[in-house]
């Protein structure tokens, strides 16, 4: 029954399932950094190369933990850049908008040149430049097609290219374990500059986050698609480096006159299994081509559409399409690929775009702590990184040492950006843009300053959000009392009813809660929104939540303060309180719920059918999300029949649900397991959407 708020910034549409994202956080991973780079990679580690691919890895780890928290706790478009902009200030995230925008624009041109080099394997002579120029163009237009288009052609790309991909490891029976010997002889530092080089392999296991705002259900879904395809990636680049050092050689994987130095699998392919396998194998490294470049192009989009957002870069980024794409973000992001296709030689395209990355991901473990120590109630990831903080100081400390391993080129180039993306927000943002990060609120405990827009931002955030899954609003709703005030009453009389009730549960005076939910309106902590109000406390070693429902059909006037301390009269009177207590120790659970029945009172429908409700059990079933209850009239001659004069307890309701609410003439309970039902009572049941549709089949 609940709706959003209609804001008037126009928001990408939820349409990537677990799958797809999976297949797009993978596919943006599986593909030059094991078609391309090994060859590359073995002219600096030698036989190590398997070596330096999983050392690569392990930077990664924390990134991708803090990732997944700061993603699940801040759905948006631009990933990286608006975790930094919103932890760290919109200096820090111009920094990282303009960074990781690019290193997925140079990761995607690094991925067309492979998809060039593979194709000269047949057609001698062909210009890969300008194949890999029209192929920008195509995935371009995939993507202006929409993110549903995108994800589901990500799909079918990543679930053939896996195919190929288990049979290659077939080849671990081949393997030539001479080509081993000497496995350091090229040293520790080579093998730390060639893991700072194929750092940029995983990369795309973690830039999925760029389009959260797009994952329906990314509560549940981001968390496991990124931990699955990171597993899948390190298992791919450990086992298939290994086939190739182990089938072909060192020395034939750094010869750059032989296919072997460019197309390492497919010269590897031909050796397992002849002619045959180097064509299938080709074919495969085009589809992991294919697979990157359409990964590479929707995520990298997602940066100017945010930055756009936050004024950071023109509003005309900001356009999103009929079909929910940012058509000049997709535009602008092509072009640049193709410049850079025009310009810049192999080897420098993965590094720089690794150095950067690398230092992106040590940014957003600093993130990670900001928001931790900044103590905003509102920052409610459904995902927390473990190891806190130990495990977020090692990611920053490991990016940093890889990068000094990689040379001066690298640093150089994540100087200059740094240096770019300061003049430009000095010179175009910083006047437009007026707030500032989590970091401030770790300030404002050291008796600094803080910005109360960012927690009004993640409170907004969690409106969009919803519930968790082990929220028990519905629960609370059904156990509510409520309360009809006379026409007479007036906020300190509804006030005093619901602290005499909620002081049965509070372990505390009824005088002192009065006065806490007085002192909340004074401070401006209860909100007011469409004839309804939202008084709230946090009370210490409170068991569950509770909460009060009081309606008032005429309506009162409620004088209160807003955030600077004036005074106001509600716009219109208030019919619909809801007076909630809960534990301190959960801050985020309360304000979920507090978000949740915000939606509700932002609902056109919601006021009609609560002024509409004629008993305690309507009032309360119009709180109820749709899905998740039933309601049901018990009589003779249907199929509720089977409860009349049945104890609750012994009822064959399906596992996980509840029956929550009895109405009984013009009384209405909460039953308990010993509650006999009676023929003519009107039951309200609760449980998993699956089951309530069920029952409503059954029974209707």
């Amino acid at each position: 029954m609940s709706t959003n708020g209609n804001g008037a910034t126009p928001r990408l549409r939820k349409e990537l399932g677990f799958f797809s994202v999976y297949a797009l956080s993978t596919g943006a991973t599986l593909s030059a950094g094991f078609f391309l780079l090994p060859g590359i990679a073995a002219k600096g580690a030698g036989p190590a190369v398997p070596l330096a691919y999983v050392i690569a890895a392990i930077p990664l780890i924390p990134a991708m933990f803090c990732i997944v928290e700061l993603a699940t706790a801040m759905p948006r478009a631009g990933g990286a850049y608006y975790f930094l902009d919103r932890s760290l200030g919109p200096l820090m995230g111009t920094i990282g908008g303009m960074g990781t925008w690019l290193a997925l624009i140079l990761k995607t041109s690094f991925a067309l040149i492979g998809m060039g080099a593979y194709l000269t394997i047949f057609f001698e002579g062909l210009n890969f430049e300008v194949v890999a120029v029209a192929l920008a163009l195509v995935f371009g237009g995939i993507n202006l097609l929409g993110p549903k288009g995108a994800g589901k052609a990500q799909l079918v790309l990543v679930s053939t290219l896996l195919v190929f991909l288990v049979f290659f490891s077939t080849g671990i029976t081949r393997v030539d374990w001479q080509h081993f010997e000497n496995l350091f002889g090229k040293g520790w530092d080579a093998i730390f500059e060639t893991a700072g080089l194929v750092y940029i392999s995983y990369v795309g296991v973690t830039n999925v986050a760029s389009v959260s705002e797009e994952i329906d259900n990314p509560v549940k879904n981001l968390p496991k698609a990124v931990f699955c395809s990171l597993a899948t990636a390190v298992s791919i680049y450990a086992i298939g480096t290994t086939i190739m050092v182990g089938v072909l050689g060192v020395t034939a994987m750094t010869d750059e006159s032989s296919h072997m130095f460019y197309a390492p699998v497919a010269a590897t392919a031909e050796k397992l299994f002849g002619e045959p396998g180097k064509i299938a194998f080709t074919i495969a490294a085009v589809i992991a081509f294919f697979s990157v470049a359409n990964a590479g192009v929707m995520s990298a989009s997602r940066y100017p559409l945010a930055m756009s957002r936050d004024h950071l870069m023109p509003s005309w980024f900001a356009f999103v399409s009929s079909r929910g794409v940012p058509m000049l973000g997709i535009a602008i992001t092509v072009a640049i690929i193709v410049l850079i296709l025009l310009v810049l030689p192999v080897r420098e395209i993965a590094k720089l775009a690794s150095a950067f990355q690398l230092l992106m991901f040590a940014f957003l473990c600093v993130a990670v702590i900001a928001m931790r120590e900044s103590k905003i109630d509102s920052y409610d990831p459904s995902f927390r990184s473990p190891l806190y903080p130990w495990l977020h100081i090692f990611g920053i400390i490991a990016p940093i040492f890889l990068i000094s391993k990689m040379g001066w080129m690298p640093l150089l180039f994540s100087v200059g950006l740094i240096a770019f993306s300061m003049i430009w927000y000095f010179q175009y943002a910083r006047n437009r843009v007026a707030r500032e990060g989590a970091i401030f609120h770790v300030f404002q405990r050291l008796g600094e300053r803080r910005h109360e827009a960012l927690d009004a931002e993640l409170r907004t955030i969690m409106v969009e959000k919803g519930l968790r899954e082990e929220d028990p609003f519905d629960d609370i709703v059904a156990r509510s009392h409520v309360i009809d005030c006379p026409d007479t009453a007036t906020y300190e009389d509804a006030v005093e009813f619901a602290s005499k009730i909620l002081a049965q549960y509070a372990n505390d005076s009824a005088s002192h809660l009065k006065e806490g939910f007085k002192r909340s309106v004074c401070v401006g902590a209860t909100s007011f929104t469409r004839g309804g109000a939202l008084p709230h406390l946090k009370i210490p070693n409170l068991e569950h939540p509770e909460l009060v429902l009081v309606r008032s059909r005429s309506g009162i006037r409620v004088d209160y303060f807003d955030d600077f301390g004036d005074a106001h009269v509600a716009d219109e009177p208030i019919r619909a309180f809801f007076f909630l207590i809960s534990a301190d120790e959960n801050p985020g659970q309360h304000l979920r719920i507090l978000a949740h029945i915000a939606s509700h009172l932002e609902s056109d429908e919601f006021m009609d059918e609560w002024m509409a409700a004629d008993n305690e059990q309507e009032i309360k079933e119009s709180l109820l999300r749709n899905e998740r209850y039933v309601s049901l009239s018990i009589k003779r001659g249907n199929a509720t029949e089977s409860f009349i004069d049945k104890k609750v307890a012994n009822l064959n309701l399906p596992p996980g649900t509840l029956l929550a609410i009895v109405r009984r003439g013009d009384y209405t309970m909460v039953p308990r397991p010993a509650t006999k039902l009676h023929e003519g009572d009107r039951i309200t049941i609760i449980g998993d959407p699956r089951v309530i549709e069920e029952l409503y089949e059954t029974y209707h």
